[in-house]
């Protein structure tokens, strides 16, 4: 017999979210793999729950970990993993354990329960049809240009996470590159009691004084008429490379500015960049 990968959903914020399947798998478990000890400790011993044994899953151990978790796997015992709060796996730890338990050939299962990402999409009165989750942006550089180039061109509903010392900036960064007009809803302490959803557009939105993590949900980008074409598109780089930006931020512009893949207008202006341009990027 081999033992269960659990993936355990936990509280956000209210404890009367956890359900009684959730305590008797973190009971039985062999193995809690959470974030902190003293996190998920604090949350055992409300439940009334000893457990059989703990151990730190984090973007530094969880390749480690994954050895003892397959070992204690294959002699038959269930493992579970749990994040601070919400849904393990997004935009927290668990990727990897899943996929070593797979590898070796071990039942993977998810108890599902409360997820940030999820209850501020439903409540923000943005479409709910087709949405993407970007978790949280890169603090700087050209990764986090990069990733809000492309939230700018998305035309799904996109969900993000931001902590409370970042959020302004964060605010400010989106309302540059997707327009002071788009829709916006940015909530914070989900399922508490001073649980709090501001809708409003990217230029208008006030958050007061930041307290708590957030979820920002932002409406995608509106589809034009007309469609995109090539030759527009190479009129777009020329004007944007004749303003004196190099071929990468031209093509991150246009891409920006038209909704189109940031790789096809990178292509396009290499095509388009004159043959004598000594390699500036």
């Amino acid at each position: 017999m081999i033992g269960t990968l659990w993936l355990v959903a936990t509280p956000i914020g209210n404890l009367g979210d956890i359900s009684p399947r959730v305590q008797e798998t973190l009971k039985e478990a062999a193995l809690i793999c959470c974030e902190d000890t003293r996190r998920t400790g604090r949350l055992l011993q409300h439940l009334g729950i000893s457990a059989q044994g703990l151990a730190v899953c984090n973007d530094h151990t969880e390749h480690r970990l994954a050895q003892r978790v397959v070992d204690e796997l294959c002699s038959g015992h269930d493992v579970a993993v749990v994040s601070d709060a919400g849904t393990p796996g997004i935009s927290d730890p668990g990727e990897r354990l899943v996929r070593s338990a797979i590898d070796a050939g071990a039942l993977v299962s998810a108890i599902p329960g409360a997820c940030a990402a999820i209850s501020a999409l439903i409540t923000s009165g943005l479409s709910t049809e087709r949405f993407v989750m970007e978790g949280f942006l890169p603090r700087r550089g050209q990764e986090r240009t990069d990733r809000l180039t492309d939230i700018a061109a998305e035309h799904r509903t996109i969900v993000l996470y931001e902590a409370p010392h970042r959020i302004v900036r964060t605010l400010s960064d989106l309302a540059e590159v997707c327009g002071g007009d788009r829709q916006i809803s940015v909530s914070r302490e989900l399922t508490k009691m001073h649980e709090e959803t501001i809708r409003s557009t990217l230029s208008e939105i006030a958050i007061g004084e930041p307290r708590g993590e957030y979820v920002i949900v932002i409406a995608g980008r509106t589809r034009k008429e007309e469609p995109v074409t090539e030759g527009s598109i190479r009129d777009a780089l020329d004007t944007a490379l004749q303003g004196g930006l190099s071929r990468r931020d031209a093509a991150a512009e246009v891409a920006r500015r038209l909704g189109i893949p940031r790789r096809q207008a990178y292509d396009l202006v290499i095509q388009t960049a004159p043959s004598d341009e000594s390699g500036t990027q």
